[in-house]
């Protein structure tokens, strides 16, 4: 094995050593614990469970700035600028992703050091003595929660994937988990944990004081969608059983609201730096702390074009978040939502629409932008959302029409069946699947949902006519044209792949 070429695995299992080892030089690091020797106490394994949901947080994982791997993938952001960084992250829009790209690699590693995490914790729990059984029961759930998560992102992001459920500590460990497992093992991985989640001791949500914290209703809308998911695009055969699962647990999940209809709570109040701990559509969310220079949002600042002060204090000389013609087209005109989401920038250097939907201009978040917008994950009118698609799938039109309407009712647009009557929209939307998806696109623009909806929604031939029938005036200089099957999946990152050819083999067309 040479250093230029070292495969994730064999990383993530040494860095619980921390050092490098030659036989002249030192064998273990003084500063250094082993994971091993590490879980003593109840409070070790909340530490260390702490540190796997800290692994969340990253721009490279799934956190706030974890667009480019998802948002900027789909139709809904971009980026024109074809030039910084290597052209490197134009890749992703221009659906000219190469194997060597370094942020499509970063992104790897960091959802791989979650998983390493994960496993740490679920390894050594069994070596504590809980004071009570139910204790170590939550913690053991939360932790398998966060490992699904990251599975389903990987699953969804590359097809089959390596599969480590335990901490590789020697050499032959990680040559033993050194291979593309088929995606099929690995969601029966993810529904088993996240089974065990829904049959925890958790809380169906968390206290105010455990804000960010996994919840009951986490799993089972976090399970939901993985059935959901599977039943779209997996083997037919399993269809029907998958859809009757994610119904069972999305309406599980959506029984246990502590709110009425969704209209109670005004859309604008979800994304409210003020009421982000007590708002129920709220389900599970990364948590920043305002005007923290560690664990503060940069998201509202980050979004912000150049002469606007609507979501931050601090100055930016720049475009804001990008914003496709194709989704600013796509709101129909007197939705909430789109005066709430997005504006358009009159200064001289942009002329363009940018993100509103992050919002913290207070004195507390300040001139450095340091704001304290939660990251939200999962949310009420997602969970309603998907539960209409299960419906559609399984013959009701009714019910799913009846959970469309509560979403579009919030947002001030008229009802399915009246909306259908009008030729603009029935011309757009024909059927109630493209209106479902396309208020998923509206309600949870810039949430790093819309990727994965399109790769639910549609076949890779049907995405690839779906996707190459755009304007490309609407899309700048991204070429549309490059889209195909093959960016259904990402490709495997090449150091990966040139390590083991045969085991980590590339998926088609790259």
């Amino acid at each position: 094995m040479t250093y230029k070429h070292i495969s994730v695995l064999c990383l993530l299992a040494l860095l619980p050593l921390a050092s490098c080892k030659d036989d002249f030089l030192v064998q273990t690091d003084p500063n250094s614990v082993a994971t091993s020797d590490y879980f003593k106490t109840e409070n070790d394994v909340f530490v260390a469970l702490n540190g796997a949901y800290q692994s969340l947080r990253s721009s490279n994982s799934i956190g706030e700035g974890s667009g480019l791997f998802s948002e900027e993938r789909s139709d809904n952001t971009g980026r024109n600028d074809n030039q910084s960084n290597a052209g490197e992250p134009f890749q992703f829009n221009d659906f000219s992703l190469l194997p060597s790209n370094t942020y499509l690699k970063s992104h790897w590693l960091a959802l791989y050091q979650c998983i390493t995490r994960t496993n740490q914790v679920l390894s050594g729990i069994e070596t504590v003595a809980f004071s009570k059984p139910e204790t170590k029961a939550q913690y053991s759930a939360e932790a398998k929660f966060i490992r699904a998560l990251i599975y389903f992102h990987l699953v969804r992001k590359w097809g089959d994937v390596p599969l480590v459920t335990k901490p590789l500590t020697t050499a032959s460990d990680v040559a033993a988990s050194t291979f593309r497992e088929k995606k099929e093992k690995v969601y029966e991985q993810i529904v088993a944990d996240l089974t065990e989640v829904t049959t925890s001791p958790l809380p169906d949500h968390q206290p105010l004081a455990s804000k960010g914290r996994v919840s009951k209703v986490a799993g089972l809308a976090l399970l939901g969608q993985v059935y959901l998911t599977m039943a779209t695009t997996l083997d037919a055969a399993s269809r029907t059983a998958n859809l009757n699962a994610a119904k069972t647990n999305l309406t599980s999940a959506y029984t246990k609201r502590t709110f009425g209809a969704l209209k109670e709570i005004p859309y604008a109040d979800v994304f409210d730096v003020a009421k982000k701990s007590t708002n129920p559509e709220i389900i599970f969310q990364i948590v920043n702390k305002q005007g923290d220079i560690n664990y503060s949002s940069s998201i509202a600042a980050n979004n912000q074009a150049q002469g606007e002060t609507i979501n931050s204090l601090r100055n930016n000389t720049g475009i804001g978040g990008n914003v496709t013609p194709d989704l600013v087209k796509e709101y129909e005109e007197t939705d909430v939502r789109k005066a709430f989401s997005i504006k358009f920038a009159n200064a001289a250097t942009v002329k363009d629409y940018f993100i509103t939907k992050y919002r913290d201009a207070s004195a507390a978040a300040g001139t450095n932008g340091y704001g304290g917008n939660d990251w939200i994950l999962i949310r009420y009118a997602d969970v309603m959302l998907m539960l209409a698609e299960v419906n559609l799938y399984l013959g009701d039109e009714a019910t799913a029409v009846s959970l469309l309407d509560q979403v579009r009712e919030r947002a001030g647009m008229p009802k399915y069946e009246v909306a259908r009557t009008n030729a603009a929209y029935s011309s757009k939307f024909p059927t109630l699947k493209l209106a479902i998806l396309h208020e998923r696109r509206v309600e949870l623009a810039f949430e790093n949902h819309r990727w994965f909806d399109l790769l639910r929604f549609f076949t890779p031939a049907e995405l690839v006519t779906y996707i190459r029938a755009k304007s490309q005036a609407d899309f700048g200089v991204a070429k549309l044209s490059n889209f195909g099957t093959k960016d259904y999946y990402y490709p495997i990152p090449f150091d990966e792949n040139k390590l083991n050819p045969e085991k980590m083999y590339q998926n088609p067309g790259y």
